[in-house]
């Protein structure tokens, strides 16, 4: 009987210790403290989302989620500014969507993407139905890091992610 208990326990506690889903992690890179987490699937995009420093206007880019990576979608935008394409290259297509948005689209795999916290540009993650602000998470000039990462059960009950 206390085999079977102590054999019960222990396969609960690897349950709650091994890794068993993919999860968006945002790093602050001054503390390397984990600031976000949320659990995702292969194939799942969101939105990170801010305002062009200089002219002003919102920029959408799409992620998407892969097995051990991320990838950049595309860009949605509706002006021109400084760093923004203006015409398709090797690197990406650009094409103006049937709502009259560019969309500058690269698919381009990273391991990871680091934003700084700007102090206007309102850097707003859209993710699981949330608006998450960066500016929540780190102080402006901060970097955040995102990547994928292996959560265990142990972070999902402890509310480390979101589910």
């Amino acid at each position: 009987m206390l085999i079977g208990v102590v054999v019960v326990g222990a396969g609960a506690a690897a349950l709650m210790l091994w890794p068993f889903a993919h999860a968006i992690e945002i790093v602050d890179g001054r503390s390397g403290h984990t600031a976000f987490c949320a659990r995702v699937q292969s194939g799942e995009e969101f939105v990170l989302w801010f305002v062009h420093s200089v002219n002003r206007r919102p920029v959408y880019d799409t992620l998407r989620v892969e097995a051990d990576h991320l990838v950049i979608v595309k860009s949605r935008f509706d002006s021109f500014g400084a760093g923004m394409p203006e015409a398709s290259t090797a690197d990406g297509t650009l094409a103006i969507a049937q709502d009259g948005w560019l969309e500058w689209t690269v698919n381009r795999p990273v391991p990871e993407i680091t934003v700084r916290v700007g102090w206007v540009a309102n850097h707003t993650l859209d993710i699981k139905g949330r608006e998450i602000r960066l500016a929540d998470l780190a102080e402006p000039g901060s970097p955040l890091t995102m990547r994928v990462r292996n959560v265990r059960m142990l972070d999902l009950f402890e509310g480390r992610c979101i589910p």
